[in-house]
């Protein structure tokens, strides 16, 4: 990935953190068809490795999980907040008119090494798990162990798992700071006045910018 110095998020905590909060990730790899992808949730061990370990489970119809080079890192990308930025924002257009549009967003790559598992316990644990974390904050949370025990296993056979061992992150928080002080003040009021989840969620990003 492109990432100009200016943008380059390096910090490991930041950027595990940054997958955590946008577990539905692109699982690219290659194969002999060439490049394939598939969009999943993944769950990250933190403990795992280096870097971590990010698991998952795609459909056993899927042919990814068939045809992968296993010398070629896969490629997992996690997106996150992005928006379209207005020169209208920029104090800079009332001055000389030099502005353009652009867009901000914040992408974390992971590449890393694809193990495929098909072992029933390691799936069950899997969906568990996912699930758990997903389920956390509702007010009755759904477990797997709610639904008949044959079911499950039924379904777990029309699944296999994805486990991934990363080996290097890339970091891009492409947020405005490229811009003068004021431009990037412009922003943060243009984004909140707009007020929608995105635009805030842009704006929290940019003013981490600004500190």
């Amino acid at each position: 990935m492109y990432i100009p110095k200016t943008h380059e998020e390096t910090r490991i905590d930041v950027l595990q953190e940054f997958m955590e909060a946008h577990p539905f990730a692109t699982l690219v790899t290659l194969g002999s068809a060439g490049l394939f992808a598939t969009h999943l949730p993944v769950v990250l061990d933190r403990d795992g490795g280096t870097l971590g370990i990010l698991r998952g489970h795609i459909s056993r119809a899927n042919r990814q999980w068939r045809d992968f080079s296993a010398v070629v890192e896969a490629l997992v990308i996690f997106s996150g907040p992005h928006h379209y930025i207005t020169p209208n924002w920029y104090a800079e257009k009332a001055k000389s008119g030099r502005v353009v549009p652009t867009w901000n967003y914040a992408v974390v790559h992971a590449y890393a090494r694809l193990a495929v598992i098909e072992d029933a316990a390691w799936l069950l644990k899997n969906v568990q798990t996912l699930t758990d974390v997903h389920e956390v904050g509702s007010p009755a949370p759904w477990r797997v162990s709610d639904a008949p025990e044959e079911y499950i296993h039924a379904i777990a056979k029309g699944i296999v798992g994805v486990e991934l061992t990363i080996t290097r992150l890339e970091g891009k928080w492409k947020v405005s700071q490229n811009q003068s002080a004021e431009n990037r003040a412009g922003v943060v009021k243009g984004l909140e006045e707009l007020g929608t989840v995105e635009s805030l969620e842009m704006k929290r990003l940019v003013e981490e910018g600004l500190k």
